[in-house]
């Protein structure tokens, strides 16, 4: 049977309903190796490589989404619409902003502010807000509660620009409560709001950009553990 998509080779059933997505794929092939039990690529087009094994005796899914709103928006509505999937959760890195958070913690996204002009699409008459699936987002809070890792619930930005020339913004970004800045939040939830599925999403801090503290590339792409875990397990609670 042939795929229903230019960037994904996965046939029917291969894809399980919940699934982990990180932007960098190599982190995908990273979870996939570390956590799931037989883990099989279905994936390998354009390099966004595409694991399905099991957790815990579920089946769940990691893939890559690339960078950006468009990357995100592109996979994740495929995998909503031509693959059946249900749930969509984001692992990804992001910069601090918020006076409390800290390089490594994890920031659980309620909503996404954004300068994105993604939802133009759907003629929406307003602001349509970008926000979490409160299943998913109840579980994450509840997972990191029982595995002991510190996660701040709250709004992040979705950024359309990884270098701002607005040297001003991060002031104003924290004036309003904003606690990480990242580019690919708002994209998932509104795919997800028009598909009528679930999404979430789960962030490392890995660089602040008030303090100066930063991680190496290496370290984002290998030592997220308990972001992982705790997406893992919300994953895993959304297949009941």
């Amino acid at each position: 049977m042939a795929t229903p998509s230019a960037c994904n080779e996965a046939k029917p059933g291969e894809i399980a309903k919940a699934v982990l997505m990180p932007g960098d794929p190599l982190r995908a092939k990273y979870v996939a190796e570390h956590y799931l039990e037989d883990p099989k690529c279905f994936n390998t087009v354009r390099g966004m490589l595409g694991y399905t094994g099991l957790y815990k005796g579920k089946r769940i899914s990691v893939m890559g989404h690339g960078m950006g709103v468009p990357s995100i928006g592109l996979y994740t509505y495929e995998l909503y619409n031509f693959y059946d999937v249900d749930s969509i959760i984001r692992i990804g890195s992001a910069d601090g902003v918020g006076e409390d958070v800290r390089v490594r913690d994890v920031v659980i996204a309620l909503g996404a502010s954004t300068n994105s002009h993604f939802a133009d699409q759907y003629g929406f008459p307003g602001l349509l807000a970008p926000t979490a699936s409160w299943p998913l987002l109840r579980s994450a809070v509840d997972a990191a509660q029982r595995l002991g890792v510190r996660a701040d619930v709250g709004q992040v930005f979705t950024a359309d620009q990884f270098y701002n020339d607005n040297a001003a913004a991060g002031e104003m970004y924290r004036k309003f409560g904003i606690l990480a800045l990242e580019m690919e939040t708002a994209g998932l939830y509104w795919t997800a709001q028009r598909a009528g599925k679930q999404a979430l999403s789960i962030l490392t801090i890995s660089d602040h950009i008030f303090t100066g503290e930063a991680l190496s590339p290496q370290e984002r792409q290998d030592s997220f553990h308990e972001m992982m875990e705790v997406a893992l397990e919300t994953a895993w609670a959304a297949l009941d």
